[in-house]
């Protein structure tokens, strides 16, 4: 039976003081809603409970993305498309860009928001197995003021959690130190996307010398909360990985799991997946290092000349290939991008130059660059770049436009951007100051320097 409209009571103050104070009013009468793709669902059903809906959508305060030193601050109402966009929350988030793109389809992604996912507090939400493997905190806001509560801590059983009547999720806090962990997200429902999953995980690897130095594994769909599978971790801590560790691994995962049987899936069918899962992100954690060491060990013997032409395309500044040839033996991933990253800081404005003349203009596909390397990876970062008619037009003249103001090519990290997305960007930046324009051209470099890093690594 579907909901009778004129039972409901739909306001919105508009401010979140105003949002705040109708909360503390009559605590726990007021449902917030911001995207509502969870809430209609069940209106339409007949089934949503609440009948005062307070609307918190487009608060600005709710809708920030604050990048600092050591943490990324995420506002609750930001939706699956604001964090897809945003370069530091796929880069060094990749669990979450990956579960943003599970979440539905594109007008989900455009409504949905990451504080309403943990809200719902679905065992089953794609975005809450990447929150637990990242160590999330979350802020809590209400009249009195805000307390910060860890998510691991939050869900309290199925469907409840930490929060009081007066509270809301003001932002989800995420520390800016995995970016150099081998990354795994894995969905398993009826399709990838726009289905609830029978089972899901995110996981986060290192390896030190062969053994497992931390892993951190979370599956959601199989329990009455999302789980943190923290004795499968700690067994394999320390170890080689190795046949008899992943059957124990499996073994572990399994004994720590509550699946169930429903619409959906069976318990014995969500018990297999996860400990296959458990086992095939190990089985990628080491096949991932066997690689990166292999591809250092043979670039930390090459003469210095050979050393310095294989790594410029990553970057296309001689001077920083020749510094980093100089820094050998580099042994690790995350020692090869510190490395990038203190070498590219210390060049002088000339080498940021020549680093941005190996790049095609932005929507040029034919543009010279520094070799076949080069230009095959710029055609992979451009590969969502479509434009055509008024939109094409539109890059052209930006293109000229900047190099007139600022003297140099627009560099912009262009992986999983579309043409009117890369649009906007450039719009934006022509307002910057030339000083400010350059540095902020100098960290898009960077982190396409260590993209192509990557790449390079894994041969």
């Amino acid at each position: 039976m579907r909901s009778n409209p004129v039972e409901f009571e739909l306001i919105a103050p508009g401010s979140l003081e105003g949002v705040m104070s109708i909360l503390a009013n009559e605590p726990g009468e007021w449902l917030p809603i911001a995207g509502g793709t969870d809430v209609m669902v069940l209106y339409a059903a007949g089934k949503l409970p609440a009948r005062k809906l307070v609307s918190i959508w487009n608060l600005p305060e709710l809708r920030r993305i604050n990048v600092r030193a050591d943490e990324v601050e995420i506002g609750a109402a930001c939706t699956y498309r604001d964090f897809l966009e945003h370069d530091v929350v796929t880069k060094e988030f990749p669990l979450l860009a990956s579960a943003a793109r599970w979440t539905g389809g594109i007008a989900n992604q455009n409504r949905g928001t990451l504080g309403g996912n943990i809200i719902n507090a679905s065992p089953a939400a794609d975005s809450l197995p990447a929150l637990l493997v990242y160590e999330a905190d979350l802020t809590l806001v209400c009249a009195r003021g805000e307390r910060v509560v860890p998510y691991s801590n939050f869900h309290t059983g199925y469907k409840t959690t930490q929060l009081a009547g007066e509270e809301l999720i003001r932002a989800v806090r995420l520390r800016r130190r995995f970016s150099n962990y081998f990354a795994y997200a894995r969905k398993v429902g009826a399709r990838n996307a726009q289905a609830i999953s029978k089972a899901c995980m995110a996981a986060l690897g290192k390896l030190s010398n062969g053994l497992v130095e931390e892993v951190r594994i979370a599956v959601g769909s199989v329990a009455p909360v999302p789980l943190r599978l923290r004795q499968t971790e700690k067994i394999v801590i320390g170890r080689r990985i190795e046949p008899a560790l992943l059957t124990l691994a499996k073994k572990t995962a399994i004994g720590e799991i509550k699946p169930i049987d429903d619409i959906r899936s069976t318990a014995r069918y969500r018990t297999a997946i996860v400990g296959n899962l458990v086992a095939e992100f190990l089985a990628r954690l080491q096949a991932s290092q066997k690689s990166e060491v292999a591809q250092l060990d043979r670039w930390n013997r090459l003469a210095a000349s050979e050393a310095e032409n294989e790594i410029l395309p990553c970057c296309g500044s001689g001077s920083w290939a020749r510094l980093m040839a100089g820094r050998r033996p580099i042994t690790d991933q995350a020692s090869m991008l510190a490395a990038s990253d203190e070498t590219w800081w210390s060049l002088p404005e000339s080498d940021w130059m020549e680093a941005f003349r190996s790049h095609p203009r932005i929507g040029e596909t034919a543009a010279a660059a520094t070799s076949i390397q080069s230009r095959a990876w710029s055609a992979q970062e451009q590969g969502n770049v479509s434009a055509s008619g008024e939109a094409e037009a539109a890059l052209a003249e930006g293109n000229r436009e900047y190099e007139r103001r600022f003297g140099h090519i627009f560099i912009v990290c262009a992986s999983g951007k579309s043409a009117a997305q890369i649009l906007e960007i450039l719009h934006r930046r022509l307002q910057n100051e030339p000083a400010a324009e350059l540095r902020e051209a100098a960290e898009q470099q960077r982190q396409i320097t260590h993209i192509r890093l990557k790449k390079w690594l894994q041969g």
